[in-house]
């Protein structure tokens, strides 16, 4: 197919480099200039602009920071645009912006899906990624071949704006499991219990989730290469947030979970990975996480 692509970061660039793998004609464009070479040197056709990825794509990928930057990138995607050809935004945005956007779209005749994803950096490499997604079912139809290659699901969940609802839902669970586990742990800590004792209590009495099941046995662990930047997770905390508010919700837990990533960003973590979470509850909580490894015996 002739795909388009706009974004070329730790997610972009990945799920580009795989769609050049599957033998896809793709046109693509960054401002990062690193970025984008690394794109042609994998296989890529380097555009000048966003308006040469569009001229010539029936499909265009975006997977970029803000809303703001996804509508101003829309423009001009829409200036070239050949009828009939679709974008699909990938990025983690507000349900009314792209709402509002799919409207400007489908009055040019062209089509729209709000496709956010689950998986980061780490699932685009190994095509392990899932979409949700909001659109028409004939358009994700077009499109589903190619998420179904460069991911493990993809789930459309109704008209645009469903997928960004969902994601923020997704998001929001996700977020608030992981600081519960990470304030539960530190209390632990400070009362004097054994980390791994608690870790293996929690996963035995019923509380265990993604972080304590999983992502814990990396809490000492920290990143030099942030794949999923605290500035960008505090954003979607504020999504979540305004999302809540808009529909009436009173939103007590997104407004703890932005106020924490704010703090966090505020405290010179704003590039720092999402995983380098421990270190910021640390330091706030005066103390330090060490996992000792798991014993083969288990609970007892």
């Amino acid at each position: 197919m002739n795909l388009g692509f706009v974004g070329l970061g730790n997610i972009g660039g990945a799920i580009a480099e795989n769609l050049t793998r599957d033998g896809h004609a793709l046109r693509a464009f960054d401002r990062d200039a690193g970025r984008l070479a690394r794109a042609a040197d994998l296989g890529a056709i380097a555009c000048d602009d966003v308006r040469g990825v569009s001229v010539a794509s029936e499909i265009t990928f975006l997977s970029l920071p803000t809303p703001d930057v996804v509508d101003a990138v829309a423009a001009e995607w829409l200036e070239a645009a050949p009828e009939g050809a679709v974008l699909v935004d990938l990025s983690t945005n507000a349900p009314s912006r792209v709402r509002a956007l799919g409207a400007r779209i489908a009055a040019r005749g062209r089509h729209f899906l709000d496709s956010p994803l689950s998986g980061g950096a780490p699932g685009a490499q190994a095509r392990m990624l899932m979409f949700m997604v909001g659109g028409e079912a004939e358009v994700f139809a077009r499109v589903r071949p190619v998420f179904e290659k460069v991911g493990r699901a993809a789930f459309h969940l109704g008209p645009v704006g469903s997928g960004s609802v969902a994601k923020l839902v997704n998001s929001l669970v996700a977020f608030s499991t992981t600081m519960a586990s990470l304030e539960g742990l530190s209390l632990a800590v400070r009362c004097g219990l054994d980390l791994r004792r608690m870790v293996d209590v929690i996963r035995t009495g019923g509380a265990g989730n993604f972080y304590t099941d999983r992502a814990v046995e990396g809490i000492e662990r920290r990143s030099d290469v942030p794949q999923f930047a605290l500035e960008l997770a505090a954003k979607d905390a504020r999504l979540i947030l305004a999302l809540e508010e808009e529909r009436g919700l009173p939103g007590r837990i997104a407004a703890s979970l932005a106020k924490l990533l704010e703090d966090a960003c505020a405290a010179g973590m704003s590039q720092k990975d999402w995983t380098d979470l421990p270190a910021f509850f640390e330091r706030e909580c005066g103390l330090q996480f060490a996992l000792r490894p798991a014993d083969e015996g288990g609970a007892g």
